[in-house]
């Protein structure tokens, strides 16, 4: 795994052929038992990674189409599984998740309206971090994008759900589920990127 913005984090990812972008999972370190969002196969380098760092006690899945091998690395580990609430009919998860829960003290779920499917969750981990799984996402470095409005299950909310994410004062990086993380100037990028829908 390749760590990330800050000594906490780490993260792995899998180059997508049809999207020519990367997708990606992050892993946070913390005292009180491992979060790991999104997760991606490990190669065995990896896993062995993992397990150096005290493997994991917690998974988020951020939406539907992200639940990847979640369930393989919760068997694996005794980790629980957390998911979208508006999403429980197509996940198989331990508890779920609402607009504003605190996962454990420090990571905050948003649940985010308009996206691909019905619930998709953002995390905002200490006011600074934000990890995203489609809505927001960058094909190109430096950059944020939106998912496509084919994509869009209702354009007019996901520009909402945005706009909400860009009001976020404190933002330095956005770590997306989804092409090229920003690891620096997060709160910058999203507003440049809700100016595009003025």
């Amino acid at each position: 795994m390749k760590r990330l913005h800050r000594t906490d984090l780490y993260g792995w990812s899998e180059f997508d052929l049809d999207r020519n972008i990367d997708f990606h999972s992050v892993l946070w370190v913390r005292a009180g038992g491992n979060v790991v969002i999104d997760p991606l196969p490990l190669t065995e380098h990896d896993q062995a990674h993992l397990e150096s760092l005290g493997s994991v006690s917690t998974i988020i899945v951020t939406n539907t189409d992200h639940e990847r091998t979640s369930r393989a690395l919760a068997d694996a580990t005794g980790a629980r599984v957390l998911g979208p609430a508006a999403e429980q009919d197509n996940l198989t998860c331990d508890a779920w998740l609402e607009d504003s829960d605190e996962v454990v003290p420090g990571l905050v779920a948003m649940t985010l309206q308009g996206s691909k499917t019905t619930g998709e969750l953002a995390l905002l981990l200490d006011d600074t971090t934000l990890i995203t799984g489609d809505l927001i996402r960058a094909h190109e470095a430096g950059k944020l994008c939106l998912l496509p409005d084919a994509k869009l299950s209702d354009k007019a909310k996901a520009i909402a759900s945005l706009r909400r994410l860009a009001s976020l004062p404190r933002i330095d990086a956005v770590l997306t589920g989804d092409g090229w993380p920003v690891f620096r100037g997060g709160a910058a990028a999203l507003a440049e990127l809700a100016a595009q829908f003025d």
